[in-house]
């Protein structure tokens, strides 16, 4: 890294050199139109390029896009991210290298590339990164067919590391970490390990069975057995408050995939199905499971599983903005 970073420093210092010679020279010519504009798309040019190479491999600005981090980091936010803690990406999305030593630790807030992005091509992926690189994370040319922006990249906690393996009940998290013999609750696990206390719960596990008996009601109709519905299942669903939204989508996928198997016990798809959610997520070597903060509100890896750390590609190491909520994040 440091032949690099040497390269990287000698190659600025003769373009710099250049670039001054080649302004003393300009001096001594006649100043025309076409040379004055030509002077500051050069001059543009060079910055955005310069903004790419320092965001591509030193560091990167990020503005912090959906509410899943929320307390630690809201939305807005504007956050540093290290992009060499965990090696050196030769280009946006590519390959790492120095990267068999610089591990991802537990609990480090990281950026990783979305693993259920629908790419639209490497070329257009790439320049996509530059340009919101470039822009300072202003601008995103990449966009869903609804005209959304796409989230390339997400912003989560390293919760699990290889070799735990994680269950999730009612929105609790219980883990099983590597060399333990049963699951314990992650806030007992947390306080033990000195651990952040930054994730937390905010829907009251009160609403749990109205919830359950949703999921129970969408098996029958599934299953098209809606009329053999047992009557203390419509009963426990009325006790959910109208117009709550699905809070939780893995606990219904869950309950849905169980109620299938009490319905019907020879159904081995349902049985498979729900056999991943009772033996839990198991988290690969040089993987981590990343998890969002606020537990009620984000889409994380309950739903697309442990990512390899090679498409980790940084670490979140401050807040800059707001200036009121200034903060190094290393111990959050």
């Amino acid at each position: 890294m440091d032949k690099f970073l040497t390269f990287l420093e000698n190659t600025a210092s003769r373009y710099l050199t250049h670039r001054k010679q080649l302004r003393e020279y300009k001096k001594a010519q006649p100043r025309t139109l076409l040379g004055e504009v030509w002077s500051w798309v050069d001059a543009l040019l060079f910055a955005i390029f310069w903004v790419i190479i320092i965001n591509q491999f030193l560091f990167q600005f990020f503005v912090i896009p959906s509410p899943s981090m929320v307390s630690t980091l809201n939305v807005g936010d504007r956050v540093v991210v290290t992009k060499n803690a965990y090696g050196t990406e030769l280009y946006p999305a590519g390959p790492k290298v120095f990267s068999e030593r610089r591990r991802v630790g537990r609990d480090q807030i990281i950026t990783f590339y979305n693993p259920e992005y629908d790419s639209k091509g490497p070329v257009f992926d790439i320049l996509s990164q530059a340009v919101f690189m470039g822009t300072f994370s202003l601008v995103n040319i990449d966009k869903n067919p609804d005209g959304t922006p796409a989230e390339r990249l997400y912003v989560k906690r390293a919760a699990a590391m290889g070799g735990d393996t994680v269950r999730f009940e009612n929105g609790n998290v219980l883990i099983k970490p590597s060399g333990y013999d049963e699951f314990v609750k992650e806030e007992d696990f947390r306080r033990e390990n000195g651990l952040s206390s930054g994730p937390h719960r905010n829907v009251d596990e009160s609403l749990y069975p109205g919830l359950e008996a949703y999921a129970e009601i969408l098996a029958y109709q599934e299953d098209g057995k809606i009329s053999e519905l047992p009557s203390y299942i419509y009963r426990t669903y009325s006790t959910l408050p109208e117009n709550t939204r699905i809070f939780d989508l893995y606990e219904v996928e869950k309950t849905t995939a169980e109620t299938k198997v009490r319905i019907d016990p020879s159904d081995f798809a349902a049985r498979s199905e729900y056999g991943k959610y009772q033996s839990g997520i198991y988290v690969p070597e040089h993987h981590v499971l990343p998890l969002g903060d606020n537990r009620d509100n984000s889409h994380d890896g309950r739903y697309f599983g442990p990512v390899d750390e090679n498409k980790v590609n940084g670490r979140v190491v401050a807040r800059f903005w707001p200036l009121s909520a200034f903060s190094t994040l290393h111990d959050k």
